[in-house]
């Protein structure tokens, strides 16, 4: 099966644990049984009106290393930069002709970033018609997505289907992969997810010092006391979850009988919890090191860019020939 995802490289491009237990691991996985397409969006990146010339670059290289850090294979998986292949906007261009006007209205978080700004791009209206040509360019019949990212893969479907009805049959309907990436919250406010948009309080980064990350699990939001049988609030149950991405279960167990006796120490499962987290993260932390000395990032990339291109390139002479621009 051919898989595609894609991860947008934002402020310095470094990736977090969320983006690591949330997807990046996942993606690891994925590559060891599919076909895998993996691509580092900066198109999408040009929505944000943060984003600058020299600090994308910056992004886009600092989370190729990321990637490649944690697992991300280059013999296994096409690792590569949207914007070294221009057929995803050629795609783009023809797709949004057949994409409807009121679905792109309706998509949430559309409407939800564009509620926090004062000028709102036609990028961000259009976001969800790139993301389909990301998608379909690669004919690609799997896509794993966070359940916050359903419905703009179901947007893509739709667009498939127009496509195929209007110009006859090119385009499989792609399905989501879901339910096996965890969903991890800022430790600092347990009730949004982490992201680094909201500030370093409410991230670890996968590269970040052990000093740092100490502090913010021994920080990290719990409940003030705890008495037998009380539910987990979600600052604790953000912990455990953690805990069990990184921990051996019988230790997870032990954690969880003593808060259901009401024994639970929440400093000793900070301990436990930081421990863990650094012995998963130490090897990428080296790996990372290495790669950055070798400094064969850009090659990487560019192989990566000139095998997708070779799928991309026969997509679009079908695609032309279709709508008759051949």
């Amino acid at each position: 099966m051919r898989i595609f995802s894609g991860i947008q490289p934002t402020g310095t491009g470094e990736l977090h644990i969320g983006n690591y237990f949330g997807a990046i691991r996942r993606w690891v996985k994925l590559q060891g049984e599919h076909e895998t397409i993996y691509c580092i969006v900066d198109y999408h990146a040009l929505t944000s009106e943060d984003t600058t010339a020299d600090g994308l670059r910056k992004a886009r290289r600092e989370l190729a290393l990321g990637l490649l850090a944690c697992g991300i294979d280059p013999e296994k998986s096409i690792l590569y930069a949207q914007s070294d292949v221009p057929e995803h906007t050629e795609l783009c261009w023809i797709l949004g002709c057949v994409a409807s006007y009121g679905d792109l209205t309706r998509m949430t978080q559309f409407k939800e970033k564009a509620a926090k700004e004062e000028f709102v791009n036609g990028g961000l209206f259009y976001y969800p018609v790139l993301q389909a040509a990301d998608i379909l360019l690669y004919k690609a019949e799997a896509v794993p997505v966070g359940e916050d990212q359903l419905q703009h893969l179901e947007e893509a479907r739709r667009i498939a289907r127009r496509f195929n009805f209007r110009f006859g049959e090119t385009f499989p309907e792609p399905e989501p992969i879901v339910g096996e990436g965890a969903r991890i919250m800022s430790l600092a406010d347990p009730e949004r997810k982490m992201s680094k948009s909201a500030g370093p309080e409410h991230y670890i980064g996968i590269l970040e010092g052990e000093e740092g990350i100490r502090r913010k699990v021994r920080s990290a939001v719990t409940d003030v006391g705890l008495t037998p049988g009380q539910a987990m609030s979600p600052g604790v149950a953000n912990l455990f979850l953690l805990l069990e991405l990184v921990a051996p279960p019988e230790l997870v167990d032990a954690f969880r009988r003593d808060h259901a006796a009401g024994k639970l120490l929440y400093r000793d499962l900070k301990e436990a919890l930081f421990t863990h987290l650094m012995a998963t993260l130490r090897p990428i932390q080296d790996r990372y090191r290495e790669l950055a000395a070798r400094g064969e990032v850009e090659e990487v990339l560019a192989a990566g860019a000139a095998r997708a291109r070779r799928i991309a390139q026969a997509t679009m002479a079908e695609v032309r020939e279709r709508v008759g621009l051949d």
